[in-house]
């Protein structure tokens, strides 16, 4: 059976919209008119959710959001351990969502499985919606039949980076509101009251103070081509944004992102983190080392350090130990490499992996509080000093007539 998705009046003639499984659009019909429905359209939804699945990768490079993807596994991982067939999980779950893409999406993966598929075959038709990691956790746990505990590191391991994109967001929403209302207020003030203002002075043939004079230029620079600056930095953005597609530019930008004091210490904690919980999480599954360490660098989201990942793999492949290969880099936390050296001392590499990921977010969450922290003061005082140049621009000219008044 294939899932189609289809456009029908109702009986008050409103337009529905809604996905049916079926063997043809024939029998899709029939089902609307079973349902007192009208058909207006109807066209395979696997078709279409795979085109969604492209346009969202060229530009998102997900199929699914964060949220969804991890509510899509909880909820599958829970059917799947109380033994229900996997066919009549998949359905359940599509049944449950309400968004039309996840919900054509999930029967087409039904519809694989229906057909005598693995569901990482299934999942595999839509690898903007399920990445590399996700299949391969899958296939391992398909292979060793343990699904459903291997779904359940899936859910805790996606609702867990859904957790940490949050706090991250929210952190940075205050800072770029904050600059947001800074610009805004001081772009007003030079284009629309210190006009006003120093117009007193326009009269006067005596020279005004150089603060006064840079001010007043300023103002009229702002005001007279405020707009085709504002276009300028737009285009600037977005050729830049055009220039990163390529890789070697990509890869210098990074390179120098990482030699920027304080924020290349932001950057290694947050792509070792996601790398470390990455390969614990394949090594947990049953993932085999090396795989687990190619799919582990293709989510680290700088080129330099995937370059590193990349290249830690290629002497783990040649006899090296992960601990000395990821040394040999010097690019890695030591704290992180010690740790791997413990857990393949021990037997433990993936806990100490684990462990390994969560230090690293703490160590982030901490960096990130401090920066936070000295950010509202700064900008409380830049905000300050500029407003007080505006108000000394202004009043230097006011003393100066009260002395020749006097």
């Amino acid at each position: 059976m294939t899932a189609f998705k289809y456009k029908a009046l109702n009986a008050r003639g409103k337009l529905v919209k809604g996905v049916l499984e079926g063997d043809s659009e024939r029998q899709i019909r029939s089902q609307l008119r079973a349902k007192q429905l009208r058909p207006v359209e109807v066209g395979e939804a696997g078709r279409a959710a795979a085109n969604d699945a492209r346009f969202l990768a060229g530009f998102l490079r997900r199929g699914l959001s964060a949220s969804e993807l991890a509510l899509v596994t909880r909820q599958l991982a829970t059917l799947v351990a109380s033994a229900l067939p996997l066919d009549e999980c998949l359905q359940a779950v599509a049944e449950q969502t309400r968004n039309a893409k996840t919900k054509a999406i999930l029967l087409q993966v039904r519809s694989k499985v229906a057909e005598g598929h693995t569901l990482a075959h299934g999942m595999g038709q839509f690898p903007a919606a399920f990445g590399d990691m996700y299949r391969a956790m899958v296939t391992a746990g398909e292979q060793a039949g343990q699904l459903a505990p291997v779904l359940e590191r899936l859910a805790d391991y996606t609702e867990s980076r859904q957790h940490t994109a949050q706090k991250l967001q929210i952190a940075l929403i205050y800072p770029f509101v904050l600059i947001a209302v800074a610009v805004s207020v001081v772009s007003a003030l030079m284009v629309f009251v210190v006009p006003e203002l120093v117009g007193i002075f326009a009269h006067t043939k005596k020279s005004l103070p150089p603060l006064t004079v840079g001010l007043i230029a300023t103002s009229d620079f702002l005001r007279d081509y405020g707009l085709w600056l504002l276009i300028g930095l737009l285009l600037t953005a977005i050729v830049f944004k055009w220039l990163l597609k390529k890789p070697d530019n990509q890869h210098i930008w990074h390179r120098l992102l990482l030699a920027m004091p304080g924020l290349n210490r932001v950057l290694i904690s947050m792509d070792s983190a996601r790398f470390a919980s990455t390969l614990s999480i394949l090594m947990a599954s049953g993932v085999p080392l090396l795989e687990a360490l190619r799919i582990a660098s293709a989510v680290m989201s700088n080129v330099v350090l995937r370059r590193a990942s990349e290249g830690v793999a290629v002497r783990v492949q040649e006899g090296s130990s992960l601990n000395k290969a990821l040394a040999e880099e010097q690019i890695f936390p030591p704290m992180m490499i010690h740790m791997v050296a413990s857990g393949e001392t021990s037997g433990e590499l993936e806990m100490m992996l684990s462990r390994s990921a969560v230090n690293q977010e703490r160590e982030l969450e901490m960096t990130l509080g401090t920066v936070m922290g000295l950010f509202e003061p700064l900008m409380v005082v830049i905000m300050g000093g500029l407003v007080l140049l505006i108000v000394m621009a202004i009043l230097l000219p006011i003393f100066d007539l009260n002395t020749m008044v006097r």
